[in-house]
């Protein structure tokens, strides 16, 4: 019993060493390494225990071999829970038009990765005011731009504001106000106190996510039906 006992703590950490250092994976730090063997142990110890208790020994050695099993299991989700979480993220924005992948490094800088919509341009998810609206990226617009409709759910009430400034858009000339954002969110990326416009009513058919909010990145690339956005 006590060589199986001996195996399967070799094993654990083993594997907690390995996990460790593999390379492009969510490293473990000492605390968490530490936290880890402490588990490892224990379930060594359960597992003696279950050995133990048996009196056929061919049950006992499977039974301690499950208990091995579901520590690994365990320990590998616990070890790549971050790039399980990264993987969920591309899958969901595969599937659901405006969700961004979102990605964060090791130093907490997040990357934003934005797919093509069918319409041949990319679609993002921004939250202004705890509301959430959808907005085509466009590197041709200089500041943010917002329907008239989208405006009013988010409670700006564009029907007070003074429409004095003129700009060129897809349908032709129109009016717009402009207003300033305390926070706009898009992909866990935030920005406070960004400049938007506001198209008159009918004038705008979407919402503009322009380049005061683009240039403000760290940088943003597209490549083939991806654009990705670095915080």
């Amino acid at each position: 019993m006590s060589r199986i006992l001996i195996a399967a703590i070799v094993i654990l950490v083993g594997l907690l060493l390995i996990t460790a250092g593999f390379p492009g994976s969510s490293r473990l730090d000492g605390d968490d390494a530490m936290r880890m063997l402490y588990y490892a142990l224990w379930g060594s110890l359960i597992g003696g225990a279950v050995l133990a208790s048996q009196r056929n020994w061919g049950e006992a050695a499977r039974n301690l071999g499950i208990w091995i099993l579901i520590a690994v299991v365990l320990s590998a989700v616990y070890v790549f829970r971050a790039d399980a979480q990264n993987f969920a993220s591309r899958l969901t924005a595969g599937l659901i038009p405006g969700r961004a992948a979102v990605t964060t490094d090791q130093n907490g800088f997040k990357t934003a990765t934005l797919y093509m919509g069918q319409n041949g341009h990319y679609q993002a998810d921004a939250t202004i005011n705890g509301a959430t609206i959808p907005m085509m990226v466009d590197t041709g617009a200089t500041t943010i731009a917002l329907s008239f409709e989208d405006a009013e759910q988010l409670g700006l009430n564009p029907d007070g504001m003074d429409f004095s400034y003129t700009v060129m858009t897809a349908n032709g000339a129109a009016r717009t106000a402009y207003v300033t954002l305390p926070e706009i969110e898009v992909a866990g990326i935030k920005r406070t106190n960004v400049r938007a416009g506001v198209a008159e009513r009918g004038k705008l058919g979407e919402s503009l996510l322009g380049m005061n909010f683009l240039s403000s990145l760290s940088s943003f690339t597209i490549a083939g039906d991806e654009m990705k956005l670095q915080d």
